[in-house]
């Protein structure tokens, strides 16, 4: 029957809305065991150590896009090589994805939000009972960086589902938890898009919005758990 892999990351924070904090992105990439991903994680590798990094370098898409932490001397287009040496990673790979998107400011509060959340992946797996139910196992791999969304996340998975086992991931050792990250910034890109806010560091990264819904927003949805 095989195992389901489903690693999860997310983008935003649960405190209140702002303007720079506007939405919660959550975004969960489901894996198939059996289909083997070993070819494409070696290429992406070599390619890392070509720019001249450990094989086990972390591509963190937000502050890479920021040009921040340890990105903070390096060239927008080597950032943007990062970036799209992870991105057909995940193009190339036999993955797919659900995001969730919440706009912190439909919500009175906290609670408000995490309900709100819980609900709507809740809906999203027992509308999809016959493919879980279809793998002997489900394994879960998160790196407890929010304590609401580990909370959740379990609360879900133990109502919706018979069986399932959890893992404490580095990104560094997973490079679909990467792959994660890597959606999650390019949902937010699109709603920026949407709204025409896109900010000068992702205009250096992206150069226009044009652009970047045809080199990654367009290809990126044909990978979505449909």
């Amino acid at each position: 029957m095989g195992i389901l892999s489903i690693f999860v990351d997310e983008s935003g924070d649960f405190g209140t809305y702002s303007q720079h904090s506007p939405y919660y992105i959550v975004t969960m990439v489901f894996h198939n065991q059996e289909s083997k991903i070993t070819e494409q994680i070696q290429k992406l590798d070599q390619e890392i150590l070509s720019l001249g990094y450990e094989k086990d370098f972390v591509i963190h898409t937000a502050p890479l896009i920021r040009k921040e932490e340890m990105f903070s001397s390096v060239s927008p287009n080597e950032r943007r090589a990062l970036f799209t040496k992870l991105f057909y990673f995940v193009i190339k790979s036999e993955i797919h994805y659900k995001t969730f998107v919440f706009e912190k400011k439909q919500f009175e509060n906290v609670l408000k939000l995490e309900g709100r959340m819980a609900k709507e992946i809740s809906q999203f797996i027992r509308g999809n009972q016959d493919f879980f139910q279809s793998f002997e196992s489900v394994i879960l791999y998160y790196d407890n960086g929010q304590h609401e969304l580990n909370r959740i996340l379990n609360t879900v998975l133990a109502t919706e589902l018979s069986q399932y086992d959890v893992r404490k991931v580095l990104p560094k050792d997973y490079k679909l938890f990467q792959a994660a990250d890597l959606i999650c910034t390019l949902q937010l890109l699109s709603l920026k898009c949407d709204r025409h806010e896109l900010s000068r560091s992702e205009q250096l990264i992206f150069h226009n919005e044009r652009e970047l819904k045809k080199q990654f927003l367009k290809p990126i949805r044909k990978k979505k758990f449909m």
